[in-house]
């Protein structure tokens, strides 16, 4: 069976407060622990009112003492904009409090406009261009193998699995010469997800963590008793996409009736694109699209996300997706 997992962007939704959406990320993955999803990732973004993840090892560990089995991480944790020896004592304290549980995802994007990475990298110069350096340092702080000179205390012998995030062709490149797992961010921008998967399959170089390729591709559901219900509730989402692309962040809306027929030609268009690697409908529907998918990829996990403004509607999306997953 593919495996399923969960990424969670911690949602403030309009009339919302952070709060509340602390205490959903807390539900949802006690939900999704139930539902058999492998693991629950929260990703770093910083500037932005709709989403309350950017202080991403600290919700880490929120979820973590909420749960009990699953997985938690980073999907993921921005490297340029932090020292690899912090990420290292943080993600070591959260392996010491939560054994055996804790994902780190790499990636080098900022998650953030210019003037708020500028604000967050004051002093520390970061372009993304050290990203290969850094990830091997931080391998070193783990294994504390010495080639640093520091020891990461909490992190040093750490058991935290590392991934490399991508949306390009790079992190392919990159997770296949460290014979790291991969992780695609299919989820928004599907467009080199083929070629990605190809380069990663292609190169990949078996490691001590790592004997062969594991690819993880990110895919949006939208699950609901009806497929009209379901178009109704994915207008949030696609509110929060064509405003983050006119360069406006904004808290997850309400849904819309007929917000597509709505948007001309070119809005309409962007969202086909964005949200080409996606599931929108009652059971029936997203069990096939999901098996669709996997047949065509091949992806030995999904990273399933979705933000919806209803959390009870969000909880049943997710028991939709779980079970057709389990079903494939």
């Amino acid at each position: 069976m593919t495996a399923y997992s969960l990424l969670d962007l911690v949602p403030i939704v309009q009339g919302g407060t952070a709060s509340q959406a602390f205490a959903n990320a807390a539900d949802l993955a006690r939900h999704a622990e139930g539902l058999g999803f492998t693991r629950y990732w929260v990703a770093e973004h910083h500037g932005m009112e709709g989403i309350a993840s950017a202080a991403t090892a600290v919700v880490i560990g929120h979820v973590g003492a909420a749960t009990s089995t699953i997985r938690v991480g980073a999907g993921g944790i921005m490297l340029p904009n932090h020292s690899p020896l912090q990420v290292a004592e943080q993600f070591g304290t959260l392996d010491a409090l939560f054994p055996g549980r804790i994902d780190l995802g790499l990636g080098r994007a900022p998650g953030s406009d210019q003037r708020v990475s500028a604000a967050i990298r004051r002093g520390m110069g970061g372009s993304g261009n050290e990203f290969p350096q850094d990830v091997v340092e931080l391998q070193s702080y783990f294994a504390d193998d010495g080639q640093t000179g520091i020891r990461a205390t909490p992190g040093a012998g750490a058991d935290v699995k590392l991934w490399i995030l991508g949306s390009s062709l790079f992190g392919a490149q990159l997770a296949a010469a460290l014979g790291l797992p991969y992780a695609f961010a299919s989820h928004f921008a599907p467009g080199l997800m083929d070629e990605a998967a190809d380069v990663y399959r292609r190169n990949f170089r078996p490691s001590a963590v790592l004997d062969k390729p594991h690819l993880m591709l990110g895919f949006n559901v939208f699950g609901a008793d009806s497929d009209d219900e379901a178009e109704y509730l994915a207008t949030s989402q696609q509110q929060a996409f064509v405003a983050i692309r006119t360069g406006r962040g904004i808290q997850l809306p309400p849904p819309v009736r007929g917000y597509r027929e709505s948007l001309g030609p070119q809005g309409n268009a962007m969202l086909e694109q964005v949200l080409s690697a996606s599931a929108i409908g009652g059971p029936d529907k997203v069990r096939a699209q999901l098996a669709a998918f996997v047949a065509r990829t091949g992806a030995d996990e999904l990273m399933l996300t979705s933000a919806m403004f209803d959390h009870d509607a969000r909880r049943k999306s997710l028991t939709i997706a779980a079970e057709a997953m389990k079903s494939l």
